[in-house]
């Protein structure tokens, strides 16, 4: 398979706008994006999205709850 880079922007709708001829009619292609990433999450973001994850939803169940208070040491800072 053979990649090919296009720049492109989007418009205020967020539409993908392509200017370059790809030489290729009638075919089927695919996209692939590559979005910037920002450089810092904040941390209420990052806890919500990680609340709202399905992948720890094994966690409330209550065969999860072997713990209890009694366990451990308190740890004071």
């Amino acid at each position: 398979m053979k990649a090919i880079e296009i720049k492109a922007r989007t418009d205020k709708n967020g539409n993908l706008s392509i200017s370059e001829k790809l030489n290729l009619a009638n075919k089927e292609v695919r996209v692939l994006i590559l979005v910037e990433e920002e450089e810092d999450i904040d941390e209420n973001s990052w806890l919500k999205a990680l609340s709202k994850n399905p992948s720890f939803d094994f966690l409330s169940e209550p065969r999860q709850d072997i713990y209890t208070t009694k366990h451990g040491r308190p740890f004071n800072d």
